[in-house]
């Protein structure tokens, strides 16, 4: 039996890029998506061009049903989950602290963390010795922006992946004994669509001055990093947050 990921956000940007990569690996790939299904089902006909085995499956990360929903289609479709990759998140316009409605924070927190909050649950749930599990790992996308405060542009943005950075050590220690590793990958600059649904589609390219190495990463580096947390290379590595920012 092939293992078993499901990938939240999986249609585009590091999340596809790490579909792929996985599903070259070996996994049994769970595509993820909210709303774009063309975007995911496209990544699925690569993944079984190729030979692999991948479904497609909508939720809104934000919304318990879809993702208990989600959860049950995967364990139907492809057995017994063994790995999560939480990437779906969201940014929003830039803009000051001052400035932020509640309906935007309730919105971002509601994506970003309580959304991983659920998915998180659900797959311990599957993965968890304590549970009659055997064992798993979860990989939760966190953001450099947890570091560096994105002051001006998305303090919330910023926020709700420091609350991702927590919720990874807190989780690795409290399942670490019932066969569940749990790491976090911090992207720094990355050449992805997100820009844009903030208003700043050049942002990376602005940016990419900045960083030490002078460049923007590629969602293929991001993946090579999740994937490495996954497999039994990894396998005395949990509560880590690894940082793949160029050295921003």
């Amino acid at each position: 039996m092939n293992p078993v990921l499901l990938i939240t956000g999986g249609g585009r940007g590091i999340g596809a890029a790490t579909a792929l990569l996985a599903a070259r690996r070996g996994y049994a790939v769970a595509v993820n998506y909210a709303s774009n299904s063309l975007a995911a089902d496209e990544v699925v006909r690569t993944i079984r061009e190729g030979g692999g085995t991948a479904i497609a499956v909508q939720a809104d990360v934000g919304n318990e049903a879809q993702v208990i929903a989600m959860f049950e289609k995967v364990d139907a479709k492809l057995g017994r989950l063994t790995a999560l990759v939480n990437n779906a998140g969201v940014v929003d316009m830039q803009a000051r602290v001052d400035e932020m409605s509640v309906a935007r924070l309730e919105r971002m927190f509601r994506i970003n963390v309580i959304g991983s909050f659920v998915c998180a649950r659900e797959a311990v749930r599957r993965m968890s010795t304590k549970h009659g599990g055997q064992g798993g790992a979860i990989v939760n996308i966190s953001s450099g922006a947890a570091r560096l405060g994105s002051p001006g542009q998305y303090v919330d943005y910023a926020a709700s992946k420091a609350a991702i950075d927590t919720l990874t050590i807190g989780l690795a220690k409290e399942v670490g004994d019932e066969g569940i590793r749990v790491n976090a990958v911090r992207p720094g600059l990355i050449d992805t669509e997100i820009h844009a649904s903030g208003g700043m589609p050049d942002r990376a390219a602005e940016l990419a001055p900045t960083v030490p190495m002078k460049r923007t990463g590629s969602p293929e580096e991001i993946a090579g990093a999740i994937l490495w947390l996954l497999s039994d290379e990894a396998s005395y590595t949990t509560m880590a947050l690894l940082d793949v920012t160029g050295g921003r």
